[in-house]
């Protein structure tokens, strides 16, 4: 299984967590969001993923941003068609689709993105397009028709572990863990120690 992290933005604080070697790095290209990236990206390490976060872009702003960022990876977290992620995927990166869920989910509709994107991404259902803090139901997940892999993401922490090793040890495709909001000092911040503790933990380092 894969960690992101996302919402990264301070060079230090970048630097810090990729000595970690988390498998995703997520940058938010989402004006309004307190973890919006205005300024060019550090490079990365190869190793690590650089994804772009995007809610509802045109399709030009992420082509530059994909250019601009050298982005690896683009996640689509607002209400992107399948037509339009079919475009993203075009680029030749990575696309990662996210949908909000809270205390349903209708599954049907993701089988209009299966061929339009790499991964699915589960993420609350809440105020904001993501970063809200709290976890949705996991047990929904039960009802996953898809082979697809997918990221969970949604106010996930270091009390989550053993939930998400017992997720590991069903059928399900889970891919990656996607981590924010519960490892930061301040928005965009990280609290590294606390992310090296859940990543030593995920994987019984």
């Amino acid at each position: 299984m894969k960690l992101k992290v996302c919402g990264m933005r301070e060079p230090d604080n970048i630097a810090a967590l990729s000595a970690l070697q988390p498998d995703y790095m997520g940058f938010i290209f989402w004006a309004p969001s307190s973890r919006y990236v205005s300024e060019v990206t550090p490079v990365l390490d190869k190793s690590i993923k650089k994804t772009g976060v995007f809610v509802d872009a045109s399709v030009d702003y992420i082509q530059s941003s994909i250019s601009e960022h050298q982005l690896q990876a683009v996640q689509l977290h607002g209400e992107e068609t399948p037509s339009y992620c079919q475009l993203v995927q075009g680029f030749g990166i990575e696309v990662i689709k996210a949908f909000s869920v809270k205390d349903a989910f209708d599954f049907s509709m993701l089988e209009a993105y299966e061929n339009s994107c790499d991964f699915f991404l589960f993420d609350t259902k809440g105020a904001l397009p993501g970063g809200n803090g709290y976890t949705f139901d996991w047990s929904l997940l039960k009802e996953y028709p898809s082979q697809k892999p997918f990221f969970l993401s949604g106010g996930i922490g270091l009390e989550n572990t053993q939930e998400i090793k017992e997720l590991l040890n069903t059928d399900l495709p889970l891919y990656a863990v996607d981590v924010n909001s519960k490892f930061e000092v301040t928005p965009g911040l990280k609290k590294i120690e606390d992310i090296t503790q859940f990543k030593n933990e995920l994987y019984e380092l």
